[in-house]
């Protein structure tokens, strides 16, 4: 069983082959749920998810640069969307 130390800092150090099993790089965030079972307190640690969001900032190279935001401007572009003109 590996054991941690916590510092005057309130940090630990997982070991090694803690990290690897739960696939943790530095920087990685952990989540800790607290759970009651058998009438005792126990805390789980999950790697926490990173959802995929290499899909931001794809359509930019595409986007005509606006510098006006009035509902006029916004009305004419919406107008030649529907018409199909570039």
């Amino acid at each position: 069983m590996a054991s941690i130390t916590l510092t005057s800092k309130r940090q630990v150090t997982f070991p090694r082959e803690t990290c690897e099993a739960m696939g943790l790089k530095p920087g990685d965030v952990i989540n800790l749920e607290a759970r009651e079972e058998e009438g005792a307190r126990i805390w789980v640690l999950r790697p926490q998810t990173v959802p995929d969001r290499k899909w931001l900032g794809c359509l930019g190279s595409r986007a005509r640069k606006v510098t006006e935001h009035s509902m006029e401007s916004v009305r004419q572009s919406i107008a030649v969307g529907r018409k199909g003109q570039p």
